[in-house]
């Protein structure tokens, strides 16, 4: 006999997640089960805020306490993704190279060479972007838009959104169901993660910055 989900996590140390993301996505899983996990790892792929170091964890619970199938878990938490991944990759698609340089050529600091060399790059690099970015926080969401502007192929993306996503689904969702009443731990570990991912990036942006504005008092007589 299946538990609910409420019934599994009163019974068991955690807290029940009783409001914020956890109980959101976990009222979710409980009345849908692994669509209602699905849709909450597309909508996590829409709105990067939305953490899946939470709702992948939290599903797996669920599975180890028979709400859902582990099976079930990881085709509807990947399907989720690839249609989150699809949408940021239409409007990416529909966005287009030409209003992106537009837009571009508008932003202070930069120069069209640059985003002719970061589609090069892409151009190069894109597959596995696409492929090890799905494994990478905030970025596994981000990347989409940039595979749509440069009009990657929707079979390609797709097939490397799939097999990155399964990968990254996977750890988070056996972690949870390995952790059992812990699940919450997985959460804390990613979420340091994605700081240090985050705050890199920043790193970078201030560089950049900081390189092009010197690069134009040197240029200025």
């Amino acid at each position: 006999m299946h538990l609910t989900l409420s019934a599994a996590l009163d019974l068991s140390a955690a807290p029940e997640p009783q409001g914020g993301i956890a109980g959101w996505a976990a009222g979710l899983v409980e009345a849908f089960g692994g669509p209602g996990a699905g849709a909450a790892i597309a909508l996590e792929n829409l709105f990067p805020p939305l953490p899946s170091e939470v709702i992948l964890p939290l599903t797996g619970f669920a599975a180890s306490q028979g709400v859902l199938s582990i099976a079930s878990a990881l085709f509807w938490t990947t399907l989720g993704s690839v249609v989150g991944a699809v949408v940021l990759y239409g409007i990416g698609a529909v966005f287009g190279r030409e209003r992106m340089h537009a837009w571009w050529a508008k932003l202070p600091l930069v120069k069209a060479s640059d985003l002719v060399r970061t589609e090069e790059w892409f151009a190069r690099h894109g597959t596995k972007a696409i492929l090890l970015g799905r494994m990478v926080p905030v970025f596994r969401s981000l990347i989409s838009v940039p595979a749509g502007v440069e009009r990657m192929p929707l079979p390609v993306f797709v097939t490397l959104t799939t097999a990155g996503s399964l990968v990254w689904n996977t750890v988070l969702v056996m972690a949870g169901y390995w952790l059992g009443d812990q699940w919450d731990v997985v959460g804390a570990y990613v979420g340091v993660v994605s700081k240090v991912v985050l705050a890199l990036a920043a790193v970078a942006l201030v560089g950049y910055v900081a390189m092009r504005i010197r690069g134009r008092n040197r240029e200025r007589p």
